[in-house]
């Protein structure tokens, strides 16, 4: 079975306009009604911008006056906003991390699980810390024990002492 082919409709605009007559709404925003295409045009070109269909009318087609490359950009924008994918955010302790540093970043983890994005907690030994990996963990299982309201373990890793959170 095949797919649709989609075909996106260039908006007329200026000369490729068609119709006798559009609903013009200048770029004030102010409604001037049912007018010919030519005169409307007129108007757009003495204050420097285009005039583009917005809405196919079933009578007239809705015609304004517009900075047609800013409204196509807002447009790109728009749809990239809207197709964003969550991030990652990186978190990084010691195992001997202060309590007060400690809550800062439960806090920043649960605003970004709540804002959609995954956390990943790591704990970075140094030297003689290597021998106690037992409190790592231990660390460790305590944020995802503090997060659990907030987000969900997607993976624990007790040997790259690490652990990612999604939000739940």
């Amino acid at each position: 079975m095949e797919a649709p082919v989609i075909v996106k409709q260039r908006q007329p605009i200026n000369q490729r306009i068609k119709a006798p007559t559009v609903l013009l709404i200048d770029h004030e925003n102010n409604n001037h009604g049912v007018i010919d295409t030519r005169d409307a045009l007129v108007m757009a070109q003495a204050a420097n911008l285009d005039l583009v269909i917005v809405s196919e009318g079933k009578d007239e087609p809705v015609a304004r006056i517009m900075d047609f490359g800013k409204h196509q950009y807002q447009q790109k924008k728009r749809q990239r906003q809207n197709t964003s994918k969550p991030s990652v955010k990186d978190v990084k302790l010691r195992p001997n991390v202060g309590e007060a540093d400690y809550d800062i970043r439960i806090v920043r983890a649960t605003e970004w699980l709540g804002k959609g994005n995954m956390v990943r907690f790591q704990v970075r030994l140094r030297g003689r810390e290597h021998h106690h990996r037992d409190r790592a963990t231990q660390l460790l299982e305590r944020v995802v024990e503090d997060l659990s309201a907030s987000g969900k373990v997607q993976s624990f890793d007790r040997r790259a002492l690490m652990v990612q959170l999604s939000p739940g």
